[in-house]
């Protein structure tokens, strides 16, 4: 450690403190500036798109009683199943946003979940190969068992009556990308 004496009052800038200050600065110039535009658009989101299909109307709709559809393509890998839940859910329309469309296959190893819809806890599950259980409330949370991932959630749009499916989030089960069709 230095023992330099300094004049009384006037605060001394060292060499560490000099240097770590000015690499700061420039950093933050780069990352403001020219190296935002060498690696893209900054924090610019990428957009997947996807075919809108109307799959229902609100009207028809019972309260815990899943409706069967096929999104984003007609194949028995993209099975869905619309529902309103009768409760507000992650990602729910209508006037109590709770109508919400999950994929009918586990994202553990896509078992059939298929008729697995528990109305008394809006829960779907168990899967009949690994017992995993996903809340329909919380945008398809695994709430037990072997999957890692949610269930791949439907979005949907409100159109008036008639409900329309829009994209999908999270990756349906067999498909190294949902729109590329089955891997």
């Amino acid at each position: 450690m230095s023992t330099r004496e300094h004049s009384p009052g006037r605060p001394c800038l060292s060499r560490r403190a000099f240097l770590l200050s000015g690499g700061t600065a420039v950093t933050v110039t780069l990352l403001d500036g020219p190296l935002s535009r060498v690696f893209g658009q900054g924090a610019a989101l990428k957009r997947a798109s996807y075919p809108a299909r109307r799959i229902g109307r609100i009207s028809q709709l019972t309260a815990d009683q899943p409706v069967p559809f096929q999104y984003p393509w007609k194949d028995p890998h993209s099975a869905d199943m619309l529902v309103k839940l009768g409760v507000p859910a992650g990602g729910g329309i209508g006037p109590g946003r709770d109508i919400v469309a999950f994929s009918t296959l586990c994202t553990h190893m896509g078992g059939p979940l298929a008729g697995q819809y528990r109305g008394q806890h809006k829960v779907v599950g168990p899967c009949p190969l690994h017992l995993t259980t996903f809340d329909l409330t919380k945008h398809g949370m695994v709430v037990s068992g072997q999957a890692t991932e949610t269930l791949a959630q439907v979005v949907l749009e409100a159109r008036g009556d008639e409900i329309w499916a829009t994209g999908v989030m999270g990756l349906i089960y067999g498909y190294h990308s949902n729109l590329a069709g089955r891997a």
